[in-house]
C-alpha cells in the first residue's frame, strides 16, 4: 500500500475516499453540569468521509449527525435537548461539518480547520487529530483510524439555555468538549 507524504515526511492513508463506519466510531460530548461535575453523551447515528487527495490541498473530511439521536443516558433530558431550547431538531434535524484544510503538527498529529454547523450557525473550529495508520481488515478491506477532539462555546451555536443557581454560576458551562473516534473502510 504506498503512503503519501507531505515536505515533513508525515505518513497518510492511501488516496481514495474512505466511508466512516459508525458501527466503529464515536462522537461523544461532555459539558460541565452544576459547576462540579461533567454530563457526558454521544450521537448514535452519523455518518461521513474521509478524502485524501494526491495532496493535502485535495484532501477533506466532512461528516453529518443526527441531532435526533443525542443520547445523555437520562430520557427526560435527552428530550430536553432535542427540543427549542437546545437542538431544536424540528428545524435543525442535522449537525454537520466540513474541513477547510488540514495541517500537519507533527508525527502523526494533525489540525482539521473546519466548519462545524449546529441549529443553523456555521463556525470556524479546530480538530486536533491524531491517525492511526491504516490496515487490512480479515476480510480484506483496508480501513484507517484516527481520533480527534475540539472544545467549542456553546452559545456561539445559540444553545443559550440555563438556570442560574442559588449559590452562585450557573447549571450548566459554556465549553462543550467533543472527542471523535473514527475507522473508516476505503470505497
Amino acid at each position: 500500500m504506498a503512503q503519501l507524504a507531505t515536505q515533513s515526511q508525515a505518513s497518510l492513508p492511501p488516496a481514495g475516499t474512505w466511508a466512516i463506519d459508525p458501527s466503529h466510531s464515536s462522537i461523544e460530548f461532555s459539558v460541565r453540569h452544576l459547576m462540579a461535575a461533567r454530563v457526558r453523551g454521544h450521537f448514535t447515528r452519523f455518518s461521513g468521509t474521509v478524502v485524501v487527495g494526491e495532496t493535502l490541498e485535495e484532501s477533506s473530511v466532512a461528516a453529518e449527525i443526527d441531532a435526533a439521536s443525542i443520547d445523555t443516558r437520562s430520557p427526560d433530558r435527552d428530550a430536553h435537548l432535542r427540543s427549542a431550547d437546545f437542538l431544536d431538531v424540528e428545524h435543525h434535524p442535522t449537525l454537520t461539518f466540513r474541513s477547510t484544510a488540514l495541517r500537519h503538527a507533527g508525527g502523526q498529529e494533525w489540525r482539521i480547520d473546519g466548519e462545524l454547523t449546529i441549529r443553523g450557525i456555521t463556525r470556524p473550529v479546530t480538530l486536533d487529530a491524531t491517525y492511526h495508520g491504516s490496515m487490512r481488515d480479515p476480510w480484506g478491506n483496508e480501513r484507517l483510524g484516527a481520533h480527534a477532539t475540539t472544545t467549542i462555546d456553546r452559545d456561539e451555536y445559540g444553545l443559550t439555555w440555563n438556570q442560574p443557581l442559588e449559590t452562585g454560576g450557573l447549571l450548566l458551562g459554556k465549553k462543550v468538549e467533543i472527542e471523535i473516534d473514527v475507522e473508516a473502510v476505503r470505497s
